[in-house]
Formats: C-alpha cells, structure tokens, sequence
C-alpha cells in the first residue's frame, strides 16, 4: 500500500517510528526507560540461561525405523528446551543418509506430544521454534513465523525512536539532523530490503528442498554481495554526508551541529544492510526468533550508550547528537557480529561451514539479477509517494500536516500485517522447495484471509474513531479534520490492501519480484498518480482527491494481484 514509503516492510519501519518524533522528545519519565532496560535485560538473561541449560534429548535410531524422543513442548519455565536439538537434526540426517544408501524405505510421522494451544504456540514463536514449516497445521506454522517478524520491524524502529528521545533535549537542529538523515537512510532501506527479498526466497527454496548447503551458499554469497554494496554506498559518504545534508537544505546551524552525524551513519550505513540482510537469511530458513533477539540485543545497547555518548555520564566522552549515532552504530555492529557468529555456529535449519566460504558466480548472479527488481518495487513505492506528497503539499501546510498524521497512524497500527505478509513469503519459498505447491498456495490465501480480518477490523475501528485518534497528535483545529479525514477515507480500502500485500509478497517468496514490480509500476504510476492529480485538480477534491485515488489503486493492486496468483505461474518459477 502506498501509505508513504509503503509496500514494504522496511519503509513502513521508517515511517512508523517517524510518527513519534515530534513527541518522543517531550517524555521526560526516565522510570520508563529503566523499566524498559530492566526488561529487555531480563528476557535477554532468560534466553542465554535457556539456551545454556538446554540439555540434547537422547535419540535412538535402528534400520527401516527412526525414533526420536525430544522433550514436550511446554513452558513451565523460560529456561527449559523446547524442541528439536542440533543433535536431533544430525541424527535425523545420519539416519536418513543410512537408509538412502541401504535401498530401504522409511516412513517419518510426527505426532504432537502435548496439544497445542495458542498461548503455548506465542510462547514457542517468541522462543523460537523448531516446526519443519512445509508439514504439520498451517495456522500454527503462520503464528509461529509472523510473531517473531512482526516483533522483529518493531524492535529495528525503537532506534530512531531512542535516538530522537535523547537527541530532543539537545535542541531542534539536532532533530533536525536526525530527520534529515533519516530521510537519506530511505535510499539505504530500499537498496537492503531489495537485496532481503531475494535472499530470503532463495534461501527458504534451499531449506524447502532440504538442502541446508545449497541454503548456506546462498547465504555466503547474499553477505558477499551485501559487503560489496555498503562499500560502494558507505566509503564515498564518509566524505560526502555534509554536502548531501546541504542538498537536503540544512542550514549552516544544522551542518555545524550535525555534519558529523550524518558522516558516520551514512558512512557506515553498510551495518544497516547487512542487518536486514543476515536477518533475511534467518527469516527465510524459518529461523526468525533468531532475527528477533538479536535485535534485542542490540536495543539494550543503544539505551544504554545513547544518553552516556550524548551527554558524557561517567567515563565516556560528551558527543553531543553524534554520541547518538556511535551508540547507534555501535548497537547494530555488534548485532551484525552475533548474526555471523550464529551463522558460523549454526542453528537448527542453516549453518555456514568454513569451506563454503567461497564465491559462486552463478549463484551471486541469480541474487543480483532477483534484487535489481526488488529494489525497483521500493523506487516506484518511493517515487509515487513524493508525488503524492507534492499534490497534497499544493493545497497549504495544514493539509500536509494531515495527510502526514493519518498517513503515519495507519502505518505504525498495520506492523502485524507486514508480519504476516512476510510469513506468507517464507512459507511459499520453503514449500515450493518441498515441492508442495498446493500447500504454499494455501498458505498464502490463509494469510490473507486473517490479514483481511485484521485491517478490516482496524479499518472498522478508524472509520467510527478517526477524530480522536487525530487530536492524539494535534490539536491544530484546522489540522485535526484533515488528518481525521484521511484516516477515514484510506481505512475504506483496508481489506483491499489486506489481501494486496499478501499476494504481492508471496510472488516475492516463490523468487518472482518482476510480477509484483509490474503490478506496483501499473498501479501506482499509471493508475494512482494521475487519478490523484485528476481528482484533486480537476474535480476539486483537493487532498481528499488523492486520498481516494490510493484506495482506488489498492483495490486495482489487489485485484490484479489477486488473478495474477491464481494463474499458478509463480509455482513454476525457478530460483
């Protein structure tokens, strides 16, 4: 959905922690940042002592028949293992290597030890699960893969957010700089969340076919094109990030407080890229707890050193907003460390050997080839939105102000949708690789069944409540029906776009990113932007006019989306 930089996950991060900059600054209640630290702290100790605690549960293996007792699947305690063990998946592989070479046949069924219900399942999500994602219930697998997900694009925009609370008590211009660079990351997010589609499908379509090596190169080769890149982007912005604030139009007073901030998260915008990136790796071997606790890892290091660098508490060097950016970098460096450790170390589904370690050609080319598409689907969501926001922007500030309010609302209150469209995305790649297409098609028509549920009942919820949810954010008497009215007006199309996003990422999990960046390129530019102009011009709607085009052009998106999956050609497409 083109709500800012939508269609995306990573954008829609962006643009929801932008909705609380303007107030972030305002809090003043340090209990709650403790409160913040002290949980994130507690639930950070929890997983390592149950990671520590985890003893392998024993297994037994005779010919023609495999046997494996793991432990049930329970949570009396946060510190006992659930599932499957890296010793179970050994011995499982051993034994079905034995039986391959002694021409014998085996039958595998597993059956559940304790029923399931859904508090345990969240549980096991948060957790991390050890489901193999193409057999078993589909409404647990999409639960168990959409939690962590959704957690995931949560925690990556508590950056922002924590920067902005701290960096607001050094005045405007400091703000100011941080919304500027912001506002350049944009082309960062875009360039690794286009890498992030093709990796995660690749991936997913290895761990499907049950070729956790084939996953593993792939996975070498997506962090070898990730490298290359952020050198590419990061080295000629070490030098460059003052001129590119000038261009932005920063003032003099912005450029002498914030030149150097924006050298070091531009300059090293490559950890950005490479977190989405390892992060996709995980996702796409169904590994996204994984992707989730890292990041809380690297949160708890950034409250920590933010308002330490900022201010210069105790032994650390008074940096003033770019105390913001080193703790920034630092908290996502070191989460980057964690990702290739656990790489390296392996999990469950995916491990990268030593000897993998190496560039295949063919294989980089495929990614590149699939991300260059990917890429495109963020430039033309991008572009389309400036559009919009130049449309909008000819009928006065106030009308810009309420476009931004409710555009930022809906955004920030849909993140569970991007999680279950991301859920959707993996379980297509790992079940084509399991040569199931049926079961991927169900999937994703499940999906976006509990996505329509979902959006309708928020876009129910904005219809009757849009004021009130608009005076949460201004209490500009001009602005408040504005914003009340585009909240409204885009709500209408909710289920529309529910289904939408769906489709749209389900094509990008079998590795098609060229059908959906068609269907955003018809959509969006041929059918959005001059319906908008004409409707707002011509027809004298003024921004209520461009609202409705976006409603007019989701429902097109999802409906083509919609006919164009149920043709079945992504259930041919090779990767």
């Amino acid at each position: 959905m083109n709500y800012g930089l939508a269609g995306q996950n990573g954008q829609a991060q962006h643009e929801a922690f932008c909705t609380f900059l303007p107030f972030a600054s305002e809090v003043r209640n340090k209990k709650i940042w403790l409160a913040i630290i002290g949980c994130s702290c507690y639930i950070l100790s929890a997983s390592i002592v149950r990671r520590c605690s985890a003893v392998p549960a024993s297994s037994k293996l005779t010919q023609g028949q495999a046997h494996v007792q793991s432990p049930l699947v329970r949570c009396p305690s946060i510190a006992e293992p659930i599932g499957f063990t890296t010793l179970h998946i050994q011995h499982a592989f051993t034994f079905r290597n034995r039986i391959r070479h002694g021409g014998l046949l085996m039958t595998t069924s597993a059956t559940a030890t304790a029923p399931q219900n859904f508090w345990a399942s969240i549980w096991e999500a948060i957790q991390g699960s050890h489901q193999d994602f193409t057999t078993g219930n589909l409404n647990r697998a999409i639960l168990l893969l959409a939690i962590p997900m959704v957690l995931e694009m949560v925690l990556e925009s508590l950056f922002a957010v924590v920067d902005v609370f701290w960096v607001g008590r050094l005045g405007a211009d400091a703000v100011a700089t941080v919304g500027l660079t912001e506002s350049l990351l944009t082309l960062v997010f875009a360039v690794a969340m286009g890498l992030s589609l093709s990796t995660t499908a690749m991936v997913a379509r290895r761990i499907g076919e049950k070729d956790s090596e084939g996953a593993a190169v792939a996975a070498v080769q997506a962090v070898a094109l990730g490298i290359v890149i952020s050198l590419l982007m990061g080295v000629p912005c070490l030098f460059f990030a003052p001129r590119l604030l000038r261009a932005m139009g920063a003032s003099p007073q912005i450029l002498a407080v914030g030149g150097n901030y924006a050298r070091v998260m531009l300059g090293t915008s490559g950890v950005i890229l490479l977190l989405f990136l390892n992060n996709a790796i995980f996702r796409g071997a169904g590994d996204a707890a994984i992707a989730m606790r890292l990041l809380w890892v690297s949160n708890i290091i950034n409250l920590i050193l933010d308002p330490c660098l900022i201010f210069g508490l105790g032994p650390f060097p008074k940096l003033g907003v770019t105390g913001a950016a080193v703790s920034t970098l630092t908290g996502r460096s070191i989460g980057v460390g964690y990702q290739i450790c656990r790489l390296l170390q392996g999990t469950e589904r995916i491990r990268i050997l030593r000897s993998q370690i190496r560039l295949n050609f063919a294989i980089l080319l495929r990614l590149m080839r699939i991300s260059l598409t990917g890429i495109m689907q963020f430039a033309i969501a991008h572009t389309s939105w400036i559009a919009l926001v130049r449309i909008v922007s000819t009928f006065g500030a106030a009308a810009l102000a309420g476009y931004t309010i409710g555009i930022r609302i809906i955004i920030f209150v849909i993140l569970p949708s991007w999680g279950l469209s991301n859920a959707a995305a993996t379980l297509v790649g790992q079940n084509l690789g399991a040569r199931q297409p049926e079961r991927a098609a169900s999937s994703v028509w499940r999906t976006g069944f509990y996505n329509m549920l979902f959006l309708g009942g928020v876009g129910v919820f904005f219809i009757f409540f849009a004021e009130p949810m608009a005076r949460l954010f201004t209490h500009d008497p001009v602005v408040v029906p504005l914003a009340a009215s585009c909240l409204r007006i885009l709500s209408y199309g909710n289920i529309g776009y529910a289904y939408g996003m769906v489709m749209l990422q389900a094509f990008n999990g079998a590795g098609d990113t060229v059908t959906p960046t068609l269907v955003n390129l018809f959509g969006f530019w041929f059918l959005e932007i001059p319906l908008a102009y004409g409707l707002a011009i011509w027809g004298r709607m003024h921004s209520d006019g461009v609202y409705f085009s976006i409603v007019v052009a989701e429902a097109a998106i999802a409906l083509a989306g919609v006919l164009l999956f149920r043709r079945g050609r992504w259930k041919l497409q090779r990767i």
